[in-house]
């Protein structure tokens, strides 16, 4: 049964209409125009939906929208902007770390919640804290190397 919810997406208060079971996937992408935020596996697998919920990274294609109600949701969009790019977003530029770029919103995100826990990890940290984000274009290396990067910029 639709009804109204209101979420607060990347701080502002975003009603959608939609079941209570919807995945928080669907209402960011096709009801919020939130496109950032990708579709990969539908299982909670690949990573690519990953979002910010209460600063833990989650799989939005798992997460349905009444365990969103009442908590921040930050996507992608909701990091940086255009003119003022998030230090993560900065450094994976600067490392070239995405390639065709579908997984890097997930991957960021993910990089985001670990640096907000940890703000100066290891390069192993690094790479557990990404493990289950998947980059079928091999730049791996390159991603684990703008976290750093971004780590060290956020530190100083």
């Amino acid at each position: 049964m639709s009804q109204t919810i209101t979420l607060n997406v990347n701080g502002q208060p975003r009603e959608v209409a939609a079941s209570e079971d919807t995945p928080l996937l669907y209402a960011l992408r096709n009801d919020l125009n939130l496109k950032g935020t990708r579709f990969g596996c539908g299982a909670g697998h690949c990573g690519a939906c990953r979002v910010l919920l209460d600063g833990h990274a989650v799989a939005s294609c798992e997460t349905q929208l009444w365990a969103a109600r009442g908590k921040e949701v930050t996507t992608i969009e909701g990091l940086g902007t255009a003119d003022a790019p998030h230090a993560l977003q900065r450094a994976f530029i600067a490392e070239q770390a995405a390639q065709c770029g579908y997984c890097s919103s997930g991957v960021i995100i993910s990089a985001a919640a670990l640096l907000a826990r940890c703000p100066r990890p290891s390069e192993g940290e690094v790479r557990e804290a990404l493990d289950r984000n998947l980059c079928r274009c091999g730049t791996h290396n390159r991603i684990v190397r703008a976290v750093m990067r971004a780590a060290q910029e956020m530190a100083a």
